[in-house]
């Protein structure tokens, strides 16, 4: 299939450099187009099929795409946003209605010939760009990161050599295929190793260990907050019956992971680090409870990881009296960035396909004038003997009571209390008071939430600066396709009871409960008549 759709988008006029648009569901035909227009040098902009209107239209810009190729589950999102773009080409796939003016594919493949584009295959090289995939970011319009041929096979290839997968492995992945892990690195378990690769198009936390008794998989994909909405499912004899070996994925919480593992017999968990753009990448694969990755102490003079002192209420990166940034030591928290040598593979900042955006990410002379690192943006710690812990994002941890409070924390040792519920948890001003004050807000679908169990809980695993301050109770809950939890809008939308809907709560320090804020309460806290 791959040879066919390499041939046929050759046949007309499609050349090395330009750009289509992949919008499709989860399915073996999503990687073959892409494989297949990578073979004649065409770069495809895997899409996030979420998108809608403008925020379709500058992704489909900023690429400079000359055609979609589209599900047809998809037929009724392009044409209103693509209508209007010079000499746009529009393609289908699928069983579905093939919308106005698109080619089938479906039937025009079959008369294409399936030879391998041999000519074509040797005219391309590791340094060319292979795909262009979408930062998922909570906030903002996204930005393509842009993934080259080589970078795909380090991803994918180092999912064959850091956990072993191979032919004889069946890989289980529910992740979206317009991103790296489940993308590249999922699939790349097919294309590099040669394992088996089961797609669900969309995760399911109910068939998430059927579908691997099913399918007798041997490893799985997680990422973001997969793990802990499979803790939250009833107990089943699917959570033993299968024969998975290995979990491998990113964003698994340390105050679940041994419950994790112990209730669905998990022999092996692989939990790395790294982002779609970035070249500081980590992987822990022996086990070490909540441990983003290792570097032993012989790799730390060439290994191209560092850690950097941060200020503590702004989290701006320091530098000392000669303008160099300044390394942390082993237990003190730092910002981790990554040497960029242009002349390694592992170590090339690609950046994106916007040049303005790509400087953004780029730190210089940071040990000496001229050297460069792409900072990650992510606070992390070393513990001993090497191995290193996500603390938080850069701006997510905030500063109340003299106090840095981390809000990955906090999240975790709530959603524990409630139940393994979403929680988001950020800080918020209240006027003349100094720094911000915690604010959580926790999905509660079903009216459960049992606040004698939160206040309880919260009173004896958390610190009194680290309770939150403000409780928002959510019906639905903001959240990226790759199940991280967005809190910038909640952060913007504060505390106010005449804005919000949401029932909205405030901590009475007298009772030790929270009770329920008042427009009258509001006023009185935000003139501070309640004293903090």
């Amino acid at each position: 299939m791959s040879n066919r759709i390499g041939r046929y988008f050759q046949s007309v006029g499609f050349r090395k450099g330009d750009c289509v648009a992949l919008i499709m569901d989860g399915r073996p035909e999503y990687v073959c187009s892409w494989l297949g227009l990578s073979k004649i040098g065409v770069v495809t902009a895997l899409v996030n099929t979420t998108q809608r209107g403008d925020s379709l239209r500058h992704s489909l810009d900023i690429v400079r795409a000359k055609a979609v190729l589209l599900g047809t589950e998809y037929s009724d999102v392009c044409p209103e946003v693509c209508e209007d773009i010079p000499g746009f080409r529009l393609f289908a796939m699928g069983g579905g209605r093939t919308p106005p003016g698109a080619v089938s594919l479906d039937q025009v493949l079959p008369r294409i010939s399936a030879e391998t584009l041999s000519k074509e295959i040797d005219k391309q090289n590791f340094k060319d760009q292979l795909l262009y995939i979408y930062t998922s970011g909570t906030t903002g319009l996204p930005k393509a990161a842009i993934i080259t041929n080589a970078r795909a096979v380090f991803m994918g290839y180092g999912v064959h050599c850091m956990a072993g997968i191979g032919p004889e492995d069946v890989l289980y992945t529910p992740l979206p295929l317009y991103h790296t892990a489940g993308g590249v690195i999922g699939a790349g378990a097919a294309v590099l190793s040669g394992a088996t690769v089961v797609i669900r198009s969309k995760f399911s936390a109910s068939n998430f260990w059927k579908d691997c008794v099913r399918y007798d998989c041997t490893a799985a994909q997680y990422i973001g907050e997969i793990c802990r909405y499979l803790l939250a499912t009833p107990p089943s004899e699917d959570d033993r019956r299968h024969r998975v070996r290995i979990m491998f994925g990113n964003g698994l919480r340390p105050q679940i992971w041994q419950e994790f593992v112990t209730r669905f017999r998990i022999p092996t968990v692989g939990e790395f680090y790294g982002s779609t753009e970035g070249n500081a990448n980590l992987i822990n694969i022996w086990n070490k409870v909540g441990s983003v990755g290792y570097v032993p102490w012989f790799a730390k003079p060439f290994y191209p990881l560092k850690l950097l002192k941060v200020d503590p209420e702004t989290n701006e990166i320091l530098r000392d009296a000669n303008g160099r940034c300044i390394r942390c030591r082993q237990g003190e928290p730092g910002v981790l960035v990554g040497d960029i040598n242009k002349k390694k593979i592992v170590t090339n900042f690609n950046g994106y396909v916007d040049k303005g955006a790509t400087e953004q990410k780029i730190l210089r002379d940071v040990f000496r004038k001229g050297d460069s690192y792409f900072n990650t943006g992510d606070i992390l710690v070393e513990g001993e003997l090497g191995y290193l812990y996500f603390k938080d994002r850069t701006g997510d941890t905030f500063r109340w009571r003299g106090e840095n409070i981390s809000t990955s924390e906090v999240e975790a040792v709530i959603s524990n209390i409630v139940g393994l519920k979403d929680v988001i948890v950020y800080g918020v001003e209240i006027p003349n008071v100094e720094g911000r004050a915690g604010m959580a807000a926790i999905l509660d679908e079903s009216k459960s939430l049992d606040w004698s169990r939160l206040e309880e809980g919260m009173r004896r695993k958390l610190s009194s600066f680290a309770r939150p301050l403000f409780v928002r109770i959510l019906r639905q809950l903001p959240m990226t396709s790759t199940f991280k939890l967005k809190k910038i809008d909640l952060q913007k939308e504060g505390y106010n009871p005449n804005l919000i809907q949401d029932p909205l709560y405030f901590f009475d320090s007298k009772s030790g409960t929270y009770t329920r804020l008042t427009p009258q309460l509001y006023d009185e806290i935000v003139s501070n008549v309640v004293r903090l």
